[in-house]
């Protein structure tokens, strides 16, 4: 029988967020090849928060409250400035100029990705396996990483498809400006 988790992981990671709209975004900007850092640093990224979260983090949150709100300031600062800077990115021809997340930038930013820690702390605490926290940290991390491997290609590779109908500077400007919204959006659910 298949682990509820996986079903649950793939669930909070396919559905839009600061990752899936990034990546799509890039995908259809540089194309799926030069993505592929940042694939591999969500990807990477996302296993070592949820393992995190297995090895006992969430505790660490509710016994401190005063790291939980700085870590949702910093993080919707960031995700604000990401989208502010999406949107001021109107010309196709800037691509050549911008370039995709490195790998190490992907990893980074998932510390303060709000979206990942909502899933990771809900499948640490609604998901547990009741294993030592060795064992459940290591577990959460292979099932998010492994997972979001394959949810980030797709992205990224929709993105790409998606370039081919973005023919035009009015329509790369929308598709900028609506992706922006989104990812500004995506910010302000920090604090809900």
């Amino acid at each position: 029988m298949i682990d509820p988790l996986y079903f649950f992981v793939f669930a909070g990671l396919f559905s839009p967020g600061p990752n899936v709209i990034l990546l799509s975004v890039s995908g259809a900007v540089f194309g799926f090849r030069r993505t592929v850092p940042h694939i591999l640093g969500v990807a990477i990224g996302v296993g070592l928060t949820a393992g995190l979260t297995g090895l006992g983090i969430a505790a660490l949150l509710a016994e401190v409250p005063l790291l939980e709100v700085m870590l949702k300031v910093v993080a919707a600062g960031w995700i604000l400035f990401m989208a502010f800077r999406l949107f001021m990115a109107n010309r196709p021809e800037e691509r050549n100029a911008r370039r995709p997340f490195r790998f190490h930038e992907a990893v980074l930013f998932q510390w303060v990705n709000p979206k990942v820690w909502a899933v990771a702390l809900a499948a640490a605490s609604g998901y547990a396996s009741g294993q030592g926290p060795m064992e459940e940290g290591m577990r959460l991390a292979i099932a998010f990483a492994g997972i979001n491997f394959f949810v980030c290609m797709f992205w990224t590779w929709a993105g790409q498809l998606l370039s081919f109908l973005l023919t035009t500077p009015v329509a790369w400007k929308l598709f900028l400006r609506v992706m922006a919204a989104a990812l500004a959006a995506s910010a302000a659910m920090i604090f809900l």
